[in-house]
């Protein structure tokens, strides 16, 4: 009997496993079935195709259609099958050659008439078909080509309805490769801050603990009063940090364009990135949209800002059940969302920055101005971000505000800070140094990791045990003050693994309890 195999993908997270649709033809009752785990897009997908083929001059099979998407167990959503479904009911019914069908891997909607429409997530597809090294030509929609074309190494071709797809398998007509359209967006630099360290007036501690959070990847809290500078401290965070590679670039514009649904951006062309993800949620933002999630999961604003920053802006205004979805994402820099037959797992390796006021009315520990927020409500506010949430911050900075005479010579002085640029060179290095070293962050060292390459001076033991007697850090807290004296060590170009007594001492400056907090 008629059997048909067609290769297509499906999506889990930012996987894209391979999908098998099989299509058989019996004798029989008219009838057009679809099994393998199909929600309710794939299923309606006979409605489009039996028009779309008609549409394309071709006979629809007046016989028993069984269309299986294999694996069976893995979730199947949308209409991307669309295209593959209907060249196998043309397959296994003789209208097209079968012998070039394992060339290819196909994916597409289509319209009524056999227009091809394009998809979300052909980034993805196209992402994990590099990785995988397929031997197989990806056939997309004309629309999707304008994405996949930022992928090396990978061949595209782009149709714009059913019959143009038939044609070219029959060899009547050739279809153009993707990749002749593929510009140098790679080599690019597309630079989407404006912000310059340069431009930060004073503030020469909280400055040094940015560059060694962004040195390490270390989390940081930033907490003083209103129109102190934290936020402008943090939305610099872009230019300091080095440049995302050619693989990192990939995967973060995939994840993007999984997030950008059904708008027409996720199909217009786009240049490649380098520069790292800067997300910075409203935060009356729910937990969904904080860690993603729905029916079929979309990646929230931690996994968005993989290998980059996300910053939370007002920290305590987020409400206290979506502020604690954040404790295993830091944890395991990855976000795992399970539904009822299956699990999507989201990277999420993100520098986490936050800035704060100390109470309501925000002007507790100002020099000048008087809080007038009573205990109660000052406890009531801190309250609303947990112990273990804070725990899992690296380096917490109180940020004054400038001093009116430190404020008016620098503001119209013709000497400005030190640059972005500057601080963005000696961040590279350290990057550079870890990596070599470890093959990671600093901030990403497992407990095994931080026995082998940091190690301390015997003298120096006796006064770390006095600092975590007096911090009453835990054991997480003092592994964090071990990552952050690394990091200050690489910082300074000391290569050894021996972290000296000065970066210990600084280390534990930055892990100190902010003044005025309650927990």
């Amino acid at each position: 009997m008629p059997l048909a195999v067609i290769f297509s993908r499906g999506l889990s997270g930012l996987d894209a496993p391979q999908v098998q649709v099989e299509v058989h033809l019996a004798n029989g009752l008219p009838s057009f079935t679809i099994v393998g785990l199909a929600d309710t897009g794939v299923r309606e997908s006979k409605d489009r195709v039996r028009a779309a083929i008609i549409q394309s001059g071709y006979e629809f099979p007046n016989r028993r259609i069984t269309v299986n998407l294999a694996p069976a167990d893995l979730p199947k959503c949308s209409g991307r099958f669309d295209l593959a479904i209907a060249l196998g009911i043309l397959a296994a019914s003789a209208q097209i050659p079968l012998s070039q069908l394992a060339q290819y891997e196909f994916a597409g909607e289509l319209s009524l008439s056999g227009e091809l429409r394009p998809f979300v997530g052909c980034l993805a597809i196209g992402m994990a078909m590099r990785q995988e090294k397929s031997p197989r030509t990806f056939i997309v929609p004309h629309q999707n080509c304008s994405i996949t074309r930022i992928i090396p190494d990978l061949q595209v071709l782009g149709a714009s309805c059913l019959a143009q797809v038939c044609d070219f398998l029959c060899n009547r007509i050739q279809l153009k490769l993707a990749q002749n359209e593929f510009v140098n967006d790679v080599s690019q630099l597309v630079n989407r801050s404006t912000h310059d360290m340069a431009n930060v007036h004073g503030h020469l501690i909280a400055k040094r603990a940015l560059e060694i959070a962004a040195a390490g990847f270390h989390s940081i809290l930033l907490a003083g009063p209103p129109g102190s500078g934290k936020s402008m401290l943090a939305n610099c965070l872009p230019q300091l940090l080095p440049e995302l590679n050619l693989d990192e670039a990939l995967e973060v514009a995939a994840l993007h364009s999984l997030k950008n649904n059904f708008k027409q951006s996720a199909f217009t062309p786009t240049a490649l990135s380098r520069v790292r993800p800067f997300q910075s949620p409203h935060h009356t933002i729910t937990a969904a949209a904080l860690v993603g999630g729905g029916s079929n999961p979309k990646p929230g604003e931690v996994t968005l800002a993989h290998h980059g920053v996300l910053f939370l802006d007002e920290l305590p205004q987020f409400a206290r059940q979506t502020l604690e979805t954040l404790r295993e994402p830091l944890q395991n820099q990855q976000v795992t969302i399970t539904r009822t037959h299956f699990a999507c797992r989201f990277p999420s390796n993100f520098m986490l920055v936050t800035a704060m006021n100390l109470c309501p009315c925000g002007y507790f520990g100002h020099l000048e101005k008087s809080c007038i927020c009573t205990p109660i409500q000052k406890q009531r506010y801190q309250n609303k971000i947990s112990g273990p949430l804070l725990d899992r911050i690296d380096i917490k900075m109180t940020v004054a505000p400038v001093p009116p005479d430190a404020f008016f010579q620098t503001q119209w002085s013709s000497q400005s800070g030190e640059a972005s640029t500057l601080i963005a060179q000696r961040i590279a290095k350290a990057w550079t140094v870890q990596k070599k070293r470890q093959e990671k962050l600093n901030h990403a060292l497992d407990p095994q990791e931080i026995k082998r390459f940091i190690t301390i001076h015997p003298n120096d033991q006796q006064e770390l045990k006095r600092v975590w007697e007096v911090l009453k850090l835990s054991g997480r807290g003092m592994h964090r003050l071990l990552k952050i004296a690394r990091t200050i060590a690489d910082l300074e170009g000391h290569t050894r693994t021996q972290v000296l007594r000065s970066h210990l001492l600084e280390a534990s400056a930055l892990s100190k309890p902010i003044s005025g907090m309650t927990n």
